[in-house]
This record gives C-alpha cells, sequence and structure tokens, in this order.
C-alpha cells in the first residue's frame, strides 16, 4: 500500500509528525493533520514536501510557473495547447494529459486561465476537474479574475472533500510575471494561505483581503482603476499630439508628477512604439470589467467611468482587436477622433 495513502487510514499522531517527518511529509498530509486535530503548525512548503501543479501556461502563467521550477520545486503542468507548455517542459515540468493528471500528482495546484466558464472546467468537472484527482489536505489555488461567486463556490466544494480552496487573481501584467513582482489578492483560510507564502513569494506580494471570494472582489476594483487610468492615460496622449507637444517628452514629464502611474510605466513606451503585444489580452479585460459591471448592478452602484472604459475596450474587440493587449486602446481613441499616432513609432524610435 503506498504511503500516503496508508497514512491517510490511520491517525497522524503528534509523535509521528516529529520534526524529521514535517520535512518529508507531503504539504497536503500536513494541511490535513492540522484540519484534522485542531493543531498550528509552523510547517511551510519546500521543494522536499510539495509537489506543485500549475493548469494553464499562458502570457502570465508561464513566468509564474518558471519561477517555481527555477526554486526547486516538481511541478506538472497542464495547457490545452501544448505548444505553450512546451519552455517549461524543455526546463524541467512534466507534462499532464489533464487537470484531474495534474491535481493526482500534486499536492497544490494553481490554475489560471481564461474565463469562468474554464475555471469551472479544469477544476469542478466532474470528469476531469482537478478536484476530482486532488488528496484530502490539498489545496487548490485559482489566480484567474474570476467570478466572487465561483470562488465561493469552488471553496465549498473543496471542503466537502477536506481540500482547500484559494482565490488569489493576481495585478501586474506581464512584466510583473516575469520580475515576480505581481500583486496577489487572496480569499480562503488565512493558515493555509500563510504556508503557502513560499510559493506566493516567488510571484510577487501577497495581500489577504479576507474570506472566500475576496479575493476577487479586490482584483474587480483594482481592474475598475486601472480601466479609467487606462482611458485617462489614452485621451492625454491624444490630446498632447493634437497640440503639437513631443509625447515622449510629455510622458516622460508627468511620469514624476501627480498623474504618475504603472499604466504610464507599463505600456506608455509601448503605445509609442505601436506594441500592442498582450501582456494582458483585451478579451480578457473587457471579461473583468464585464464581470464588474454585473456586480455593480448586484450592488446597485452606478459607476460611469468603468462603463465607458467598457464600451471602448468592446470597440476594439468589435474591431477584430481582442487579441491585442490593454494599451491598444489608443486605436480607439485615434478613430473617435480621425486622427493617427502612427508616425510616432518612426519619429520616437527609442521610445
Amino acid at each position: 500500500m503506498p504511503l500516503c495513502v496508508s497514512l491517510l487510514r490511520r491517525p497522524l499522531s503528534h509523535h509521528f509528525l516529529s520534526s524529521h517527518s514535517r520535512l518529508t511529509l507531503p504539504f497536503s498530509l500536513l494541511l490535513l493533520h492540522r484540519s484534522m486535530s485542531g493543531a498550528t503548525t509552523t510547517d511551510y512548503v519546500t521543494p522536499s514536501n510539495t509537489r506543485v501543479g500549475w493548469i494553464g501556461t499562458g502570457v502570465m502563467g508561464r513566468s509564474m510557473c518558471a519561477h517555481l521550477i527555477q526554486a526547486g520545486y516538481t511541478l506538472t503542468v497542464y495547457n490545452r495547447t501544448l505548444s505553450k507548455a512546451q519552455p517549461l517542459i524543455d526546463i524541467g515540468a512534466r507534462l499532464a494529459e489533464s487537470p484531474i493528471d495534474v491535481a493526482s500528482q500534486s499536492d497544490v495546484v494553481f490554475s489560471i486561465v481564461g474565463f469562468p466558464s474554464d475555471v469551472r472546467h479544469v477544476l469542478l468537472d466532474p470528469a476531469i476537474g482537478a478536484l476530482q484527482g486532488l488528496r484530502p489536505g490539498g489545496v487548490l489555488v485559482d489566480m484567474t479574475t474570476s467570478d466572487p461567486s465561483l470562488a465561493s463556490e469552488i471553496s465549498s466544494a473543496a471542503s466537502a472533500k477536506s481540500c482547500y480552496s484559494i482565490d488569489a487573481p493576481v495585478s501586474g501584467g506581464d512584466r510583473g510575471a516575469k520580475n515576480g513582482t505581481l500583486a496577489i489578492f487572496t480569499g480562503g483560510d488565512k493558515a493555509a494561505i500563510d504556508r503557502l507564502s513560499p510559493l506566493f513569494a516567488l510571484m510577487g506580494k501577497v495581500n489577504y483581503m479576507g474570506s472566500p471570494g475576496k479575493g476577487q472582489f479586490a482584483k474587480l476594483a483594482n481592474q475598475i482603476t486601472i480601466a479609467s487610468t487606462m482611458v485617462g492615460l489614452v485621451e492625454g496622449i491624444v490630446y498632447a499630439y493634437k497640440a503639437g507637444l513631443d509625447v515622449e517628452l510629455y510622458l516622460n514629464a508627468i511620469s514624476t508628477g501627480a498623474a504618475g502611474s504603472k499604466s504610464i510605466d507599463l505600456y506608455g513606451s509601448r503605445i509609442l512604439k505601436r506594441d500592442f503585444e498582450a501582456g494582458f489580452y483585451v478579451n480578457h479585460f473587457v471579461k473583468d470589467l464585464g464581470i464588474c459591471l454585473v456586480e455593480c448592478q448586484k450592488m446597485g452602484l452606478a459607476l460611469p467611468g468603468l462603463a465607458l472604459a467598457q464600451q471602448l475596450y468592446l470597440s476594439l474587440k468589435a474591431h477584430g482587436e481582442g487579441n491585442l493587449g490593454t494599451q491598444a486602446l489608443i486605436l480607439s481613441l485615434e478613430r473617435l477622433n480621425n486622427v493617427s499616432l502612427e508616425n510616432l513609432a518612426s519619429s520616437n524610435p527609442a521610445a
């Protein structure tokens, strides 16, 4: 009988969980012991006691997962498009055939996919969902921006199987993912989140927001803030251009003043160079803002800036530009005003 199965069939005594065994037992069993005994423990994940799974290796997930591999963790990955997982396989990740296959080989399973329907499919599907393959004490960590109500549903389903679920959407774009400087908004069991801190620290800074779903609510509020900021950024650029200013000098000037923002830092130079490659897809931002609007309706909130931004981003999608990055919003403002800043790309080659 495998060790992990035999352990689950008998009580985990405090004697058995000696300081030595805590370094070698799978992390999921440590969490299960804590849940069953009510005891507290200072155990954290390490490469020697924790197998990690990763579902979704796109623009963001690929970099985030790579940090864990480079830190020595054993990673099992799954992505619908094999080519997107290949760079991780090349540096040591194992390839799984399905989400349930990932979970059966993991103590902690991260997911970062496109839409709430994708989250439901890869985590909760009764045939292939990760929760079906997760052992008691295991942890699901969904880093997709998704519905708060779905995060609560996943948490309840995980609890019913003596597992944990954490909603942990992130902000910081592709640059934050590559540099390990993401803002991570977490909701769920705080003790479980704290014990995962060595993993989160490789990706960015954890911000505990409260009970299941609260991480998602925080990320949606973040998206509302970014939406209006991006509108302001591209409107300012169009105005500066029409006023005859050197737009690069203008952006440099305001970046150190009260108008300075992460959006300027991340996207200002990309806009000037007509670099619309996705660090975060327009399609996904439209999805996020749509979720925000639904939540606003539930709350009885009127947020006109959010509604305007969503309409402008929808216009990009209508023009077939949904797979561009969010900085492509400048295209919508150019069309509204019958102007083009395209010549800036050639006149500012070092922008």
